[in-house]
């Protein structure tokens, strides 16, 4: 039976749905996508998803293909159950996928002003604004990360690890580059150094 295939850039937030697979102990291969050779945007890939970017599931069958980050981590998790990657409860895989929903609606947009604000402005100094405002609206969602979420236990969901965590992460590797301290956010700086210990973790950032 073919392996589920996840299609990845390093830096993008592809990054969380591998290391969920790692969590999981999935059977899993990697494609990568050659992002400076945009290759996101040939018709090979594009057939595969039209959206363009990572990171994209490629199922065991060979045809289904599942995108978004937010989607992705809920399949993982529900597809190997015996990981424990998500509330089986309804209200708490709520609150996970709402903490999703922020990551990927809000962060994940701030982040994205600083480097591709032509996706939103033609304006060369509309697009010089939005990156002027990319530390302060990134650490904003930090303060809002630390107090609102990271306020209960070790990891998002306060005592049980789970994919919010993987997807934690990866936005928190960005923030250096975004003009964020991480130290000045205690509960987030010392989430970030605990998921480095991670054999999960470790493994996808290194082989």
């Amino acid at each position: 039976m073919p392996h589920l295939t996840l299609f990845y850039a390093p830096h993008t937030c592809a990054l969380a749905t591998r290391i969920a697979l790692n969590e999981a102990g999935a059977d899993y291969q990697l494609q990568y996508v050659d992002f400076s050779q945009n290759a996101q945007r040939s018709g090979e890939y594009l057939a595969l998803n039209p959206l363009g970017r990572v990171p994209a599931l490629r199922l065991e069958d060979g045809s289904t293909v599942l995108t978004e980050t937010v989607a992705l981590l809920a399949y993982v998790a529900q597809r190997f159950p015996e990981a424990h990657l998500a509330p089986t409860d309804p209200v708490q895989f709520a609150r996970m996928q709402g903490f999703h929903s922020y990551l990927a609606s809000t962060v994940h947009v701030a982040h994205a002003h600083g480097r591709r604000g032509a996706r939103w402005s033609d304006d060369a100094a509309a697009v010089a604004s939005m990156q002027d405002k990319v530390a302060a609206n990134m650490a904003e969602c930090c303060a809002l990360i630390e107090a609102h979420w990271l306020d209960r236990g070790p990891w998002v969901l306060g005592e049980a690890f789970s994919v919010a965590d993987a997807y934690l992460f990866t936005i928190a590797g960005w923030l250096h580059g975004d003009g964020v301290d991480i130290a000045h956010f205690p509960r987030l700086a010392d989430h970030y150094q605990r998921m480095q210990l991670r054999p999960a973790v470790r493994a996808a950032l290194h082989d």
